[in-house]
């Protein structure tokens, strides 16, 4: 049996992984096994109303058989999952677990936020993976979602306006392929809502102790990226590619107590989100690859973003580095009209924009100066301008010249790869760091 959850939390606090958390331990307190890892699925970063990282999360309960891995630690108790599922669920279980995950959203969802509007889901299989792709790269229609749950004989739970039912069903829907893992731990009940204690050299140690691990800390504006500024029970969150170097990672940072702990599977820094479309075939609140040409030149506008055009021959599309994404900017006002690039980001709807995550430079245009007017071979000075595209003339002998003296200037942005720094880094995009040893230029950090 899958469980999934979507759309608890709230600007104001509350986090659908907690929620996890807790299904987690109510469920085994009832005996229910856990089969894989926990998962923590991210869904359309461009969707308007989502609460806050547009994440949905995901487990499969049942027996199960094989070597035991560990997937939390909750105030003081392991847990441990089974990595294969031997059999279901009887049937007055599947209603049981049904009724726990309810009673636990009704608990600790912020139903008071008029963005917050829960779904829970529970399938005897996944459904098809195209739920999942349609989620995190478009916007899906609900009552699709609720026709489909239907069909498949699903027990499902709509709060609200039941928005949270797309999620949840996508995030079952997940079928793996490139994917990342997360080990977040949570705050003492106490502490929730006050400034978090986290020391930063010792994340700058687990940093470069844990080289399967990304996006830990900011190098070039000196801070960590691992824990949340909301005041949600996240404490820190540390992402990799190795859930056994993610245990390990976690006994290297120092700080405040930590009350439990669970480790998620997860599409985070995969790039699921991007599709590679012509201008001419790309719609609002989606996330795009672009590949085409400058075709005019970078501007900086008030509030100090940055914004250029491409053109791939279907059309013209304004591409933004905006000022959160700090040096970013700095490389893309390097960019001259016909470099030929590819644009990564998400399509904003108005004015149509790409909010840009990252580039990749495939070739540069030569940009070439005058250095000086041609010297007349006779005088040996130098000769005027006969006007706009006539050519020079001595004003002493009368010799003329159609060529000036250039010079190439040299370019400040080289071919290969740039994305925006950490702070400024979405969920879904996948970092230069884990794309190696494509990306052979991280100009940004």
């Amino acid at each position: 049996m899958w469980i999934g959850v979507d759309d608890t939390d709230s600007v104001r606090g509350g986090c659908t992984t907690y929620l996890a958390r807790l299904i987690l331990e109510r469920l085994t307190d009832q005996g229910f096994g856990i089969i894989g890892y926990p998962r923590l699925v991210r869904l359309n970063p461009n969707i308007p109303w989502k609460t806050r990282g547009n994440g949905a999360i995901a487990l499969q309960v049942g027996r199960g058989r094989g070597h035991k891995m560990p997937i939390a630690d909750l105030h003081g108790r392991p847990l441990h999952a089974s990595p294969v599922l031997q059999t279901d669920l009887e049937e007055d279980e599947y209603t049981s677990a049904h009724a726990t995950v309810n009673e636990l959203v009704r608990a600790h969802a912020f139903f008071d936020d008029k963005k917050t509007n829960p779904g829970v889901v529970l399938l005897p299989k996944p459904p098809d993976p195209r739920w999942y792709r349609e989620a995190v790269t478009s916007v899906v229609s609900l009552d699709r979602v609720q026709k489909e749950l239907i069909k498949s004989g699903a027990l499902f739970t709509p709060y609200k306006n039941g928005r949270g039912l797309i999620g949840a069903t996508a995030a079952i829907a997940w079928s793996l392929g490139d994917s990342t893992y997360e080990i977040i731990s949570y705050r003492e009940r106490s502490r929730w809502g006050t400034p978090r204690s986290l020391d930063a050299g010792s994340v700058i140690a687990m940093d470069q102790a844990s080289p399967s691990t990304f996006d830990n800390y900011d190098y070039l504006h000196e801070c960590p990226r691992i824990a949340p500024h909301s005041p949600c029970p996240i404490l820190y969150g540390i992402r990799g590619e190795d859930p056994g170097d993610l245990l390990k990672a976690r006994g290297l940072v120092r700080s405040e107590d930590v009350e439990s702990w669970v480790l998620f599977h997860s599409n985070q820094g995969t790039d699921d989100h991007i599709l590679r479309k012509s201008i001419r075939e790309i719609s609002s609140f989606e996330s795009v690859a672009i590949t085409g040409r400058v075709a005019q030149a970078p501007r900086t506008i008030p509030g100090g973003h940055v914004v250029f055009a491409v053109d791939d021959g279907s059309g013209t599309i304004a591409c933004a580095a905006y000022e959160p994404t700090k040096e970013f900017r700095t490389v893309v006002r390097g960019l001259r009209c016909g470099d030929e690039l590819v644009v990564y980001g998400g399509v904003r709807d108005e004015p149509r924009t790409v909010n840009l995550e990252k580039i990749q430079v495939l070739g540069l245009v030569e940009i070439r100066e005058k250095e000086e007017n041609p010297v007349c071979p006779q005088c040996g000075k130098h000769m005027k301008s006969r006007g706009r595209n006539q050519g020079y003339r001595c004003i002493v002998c009368g010799c003329t010249s159609k060529m000036a003296r250039f010079r190439t200037v040299e370019r400040s942005v080289a071919v290969g790869w740039y994305e925006v720094p950490v702070c400024a880094r979405r969920h879904l995009s996948k970092s230069l760091k884990r794309m190696a040893p494509l990306a052979v230029v991280s100009g940004t950090g």
